[in-house]
């Protein structure tokens, strides 16, 4: 029986003896033009399992990232600084587990340091480790702003998402311009109303 895995934390590598090779992943796509009606050996379709193999890998790359070390490397020297710090308008690109299709749209991440500080571009590398996943977005939202906190240990942490759901707008229910709002308040976001109001105002929301 799997481990459940706690938010935050990374998943285990999959074994030599578990983890299927390039072969039997382009032959599963070669399975899936077939079952879906088509000819795997017609001219526009011989490349397209090494196409798709080769985007999972880039679609799914988050699996051989560790997001707590990208925060390792962090700086004292900021003269005081005890504001918020934040980062918005993140591009977010990511699967949903359940349809194995995209979710699109922006993550915004705000943090109250303590003494340190960490290189902007870690934060976005952040967002790109765990969205790189099979996920939904309330995890995905929950992993980003555990992470931070965890690793920084800075007086609060706030993480929102807005994101298009293709297996929503594609599929289903067929509901285009829905955007789904998600967000996770930590420390003095969670506890102070005006500080959870500033990073809100700073990111053009009203409430979350």
């Amino acid at each position: 029986m799997n481990k459940m895995l706690k938010s935050g934390e990374i998943a285990p590598p999959a074994t030599d003896a578990a983890r299927p090779s390039r072969e039997e992943a382009e032959k599963a796509v070669r399975t899936l033009i077939l079952w879906a009606g088509d000819d795997p050996a017609r001219e526009g379709l011989l490349g397209t399992p090494d196409r798709v193999v080769r985007s999972y890998e880039e679609f799914f790359g988050g699996y051989g990232e560790d997001p707590r070390e990208m925060l390792q490397r962090t700086f004292e020297e900021v003269e005081g600084y005890d504001e918020v710090v934040m980062l918005r308008d993140i591009r977010l690109v990511s699967h949903c587990e359940h349809h194995m299709v995209p979710i699109i749209g922006k993550v915004h991440i705000g943090y109250l340091p303590d003494k340190r500080v960490v290189g902007i571009s870690k934060l976005a590398r952040v967002v790109d480790a765990y969205a790189k996943r099979l996920q939904i977005q309330e995890k995905l939202t929950a992993q980003i702003a555990n992470t931070l906190q965890d690793v920084l240990q800075p007086r609060g942490v706030a993480v929102v998402i807005e994101a298009a759901h293709q297996c929503m707008t594609t599929r289903g229910v067929q509901k285009s311009d829905v955007a789904m709002v998600t967000s996770r308040m930590l420390g003095a976001f969670r506890d102070n109303g005006e500080t959870r109001r500033e990073f809100l105002t700073m990111i053009g929301h009203k409430s979350v």
